[in-house]
C-alpha cells in the first residue's frame, strides 16, 4: 500500500510473517528504491525479489495506491495456461483488459522493469505473472481487493470448467469487447454497477468490501473498519407525523390508507383533531388554576389545572405562559422518537381492535399450580341391594333421640303459657320513651 505519493512511502509485509499475523504495527515502511524508513514492531526483513514488482508498478502508475499479489492454486494454475484468463464467466468479464508478463522471479535488471511497465500500460487493473499468480491494482484498498476477488473466482471457474469440458474447444467463449460496456465499464462506475442517486457515491469495490467487513464484525472479529455509510436508513416521516406523547392521541387517520372511511370514524377523527389542535398550533397557552364547582353549584376551595389561550386568560387568575414552538415539547428529554412512535402505534392497535385492558397482569403466581378439591360424589341408593349390616351404635342413637324428645316436650309446655316463657327466658332491655310510656319490643 502506498501511503504517501509525495515521498513514495510504501507499506509491505516482511518476509517470514504469515498473513494471519499481519497488523498495522508490524508492517515495514519503505521508499520507492527499497530503503527501510520504519522497521515496525518486528526484526524481520523485506524480500527484495518480492518488493521489486511492486516498486516497478508504483513508479510508473501514479494512480495506483494498492497492489495485491496472490498465487493460490487456482490463480497459479491459470497463470501457467497459454490461453490465460478466458472470458467464460461474469467475474472474468469484470476484470476488463488483463495484462500478461513472463515473470522469472526477480526484476533486478532495469530492462526487465521497463518491460513490465510497458506490458501493464496506463489502465490495466489485473496483471498475470506467468507461472507465478495474479496481481491486482487499485486506487484504494477496496478497489484492489475487488479485482483480486473477481480474479480468484474467475480462475476457479475456469479450472473447473476445463476439467469438466475436457478442453477449450468445448467451452463457450464470450466476446470481451462486446460485453465490456455492460460489465467492466458499468462496474468501474462504482456501487457494484448500481450506483444510484444519493448522498454518497460508492467507488469501485467499496460496497462489496463493507459487506465483507460487516460479515467479519458479526462473526466476532474486531476489524476496526470505519464504515463510510450506515447500512440502514431512517424511515421517511410524513409531514403530518408529529412527535407527541403516546397518551395524547390514540388513533391515526392520515397514515391508515387501508382502512375504510366510515361516518363514525370521520366523527372520531374530527374529535381527535380538536383534542390535539392546541398542541400543533403556534399559539401561546397559559397554565391556569381554576376553582372547581361543587354539586350544589357553589365554588369549591379546590382548584384544577387548565390550559387557556393568552387572549382568553383572565387577569385575576395566575399562570405561567408557555410558547409551543417544538412539536416534541411535551415529550421527556432524551426520549428516543422511535420508542415514542412504537408506543403510540401499540396504543392505537389496542384501541382499534378493542384490546384495552385494566392494566398489567400480575405474574407472581403464574408458575404455581393450584390443586382444586375433587367434586363431591353423590351415591344413589339401590332398591334391590341387600339390607346393610346392623349398626352397633344404634342403642346409643335411640337413647339420644329419647332425651331430645323429652326436652322438646318440656319446651312445648312452657311455650303454651306466655308467663312461663317470660320467666324462663331473660327478656331484652325494655326501651322507655321520654314520657315513660312502655313500648313493646319488636319481637313481641
Amino acid at each position: 500500500v502506498r501511503i504517501s505519493k509525495e515521498q513514495d512511502h510504501i507499506l509491505i509485509i516482511p518476509r517470514g510473517l504469515s498473513f494471519s499475523e499481519a497488523s498495522a504495527s508490524n508492517l515495514v515502511k519503505l521508499n520507492i528504491v527499497g530503503e527501510v524508513v520504519d522497521q515496525g514492531a518486528t526484526n524481520l526483513r523485506v524480500d527484495p525479489s518480492g518488493f521489486s514488482p511492486h516498486a516497478a508498478i508504483y513508479s510508473t502508475r501514479p494512480d495506483v495506491r494498492c497492489v495485491i499479489h496472490i498465487h493460490t492454486p487456482a490463480t497459479a494454475a491459470v497463470s501457467s495456461m497459454k490461453c490465460g484468463i478466458l472470458p467464460i464467466s461474469q467475474e472474468a468479464l469484470l476484470l476488463g483488459d488483463v495484462a500478461y508478463y513472463n515473470y522469472q522471479g526477480s526484476l533486478d535488471e532495469q530492462q526487465e522493469r521497463i518491460q513490465l511497465q510497458k506490458v501493464l500500460g496506463p489502465s490495466a487493473k489485473v496483471l498475470v505473472l506467468r507461472n507465478h499468480g495474479v496481481m491486482a491494482l487499485g486506487e484504494t484498498v477496496e478497489e484492489a481487493f475487488n479485482y483480486i476477488f473477481c480474479a480468484q473466482h474467475a480462475c476457479e471457474i475456469q479450472v473447473h470448467a476445463l476439467a469438466g469440458a475436457g478442453g477449450i474447444n468445448n467451452l463457450l467463449l464470450l466476446d470481451l469487447e462486446k460485453y465490456k460496456p455492460l460489465t467492466f465499464a458499468l462496474a468501474a462506475g462504482g456501487g457494484g454497477g448500481v450506483n444510484m442517486e444519493g448522498q454518497y457515491k460508492w467507488k469501485v469495490g467499496e460496497l462489496e468490501f463493507e459487506s465483507l467487513m460487516r460479515m467479519l464484525d458479526n462473526l466476532g472479529y474486531r476489524t476496526g473498519y470505519a464504515y463510510r455509510q450506515p447500512l440502514t436508513r431512517e424511515k421517511p416521516r410524513h409531514k403530518s407525523d408529529v412527535e407527541i406523547p403516546a397518551t395524547v392521541t390514540a388513533f391515526s387517520f392520515e397514515d391508515d390508507q387501508m382502512m375504510s372511511r366510515s361516518p363514525l370514524k370521520y366523527l372520531a377523527q374530527k374529535q381527535q383533531r380538536e383534542k390535539t389542535r392546541w398542541l400543533n398550533s403556534p399559539n401561546t397557552y397559559l397554565r391556569v388554576h381554576v376553582p372547581e364547582e361543587s354539586m350544589n353549584g357553589e365554588m369549591s376551595p379546590r382548584t384544577k389545572i387548565m390550559w387557556m389561550k393568552a387572549e382568553e386568560f383572565n387577569k385575576n387568575s395566575s399562570g405561567n405562559p408557555i410558547k409551543i414552538e417544538d412539536p416534541n415539547q411535551f415529550v421527556p428529554l432524551n426520549t428516543n422518537p422511535t420508542d415514542v412512535l412504537q408506543k403510540r402505534n401499540k396504543i392505537r392497535e389496542q384501541n382499534r381492535y378493542d384490546l384495552t385492558t385494566a392494566g398489567p397482569q400480575s405474574q407472581v403466581l403464574a408458575g404455581i399450580v393450584v390443586e382444586k378439591p375433587p367434586p363431591m360424589t353423590h351415591f344413589e341408593e339401590d332398591e334391590n341391594a341387600p339390607p346393610p349390616p346392623p349398626n352397633p351404635f344404634s342403642q346409643f342413637i335411640q337413647e339420644d333421640k329419647g332425651e331430645n324428645g323429652t326436652r322438646d316436650a318440656e319446651h312445648d309446655l312452657i311455650s303454651e303459657d306466655d308467663s312461663s316463657v317470660l320467666l324462663t327466658q331473660s327478656p331484652p332491655p325494655t326501651p322507655v320513651t321520654a314520657a315513660g310510656i312502655y313500648c313493646a319490643p319488636w319481637w313481641r
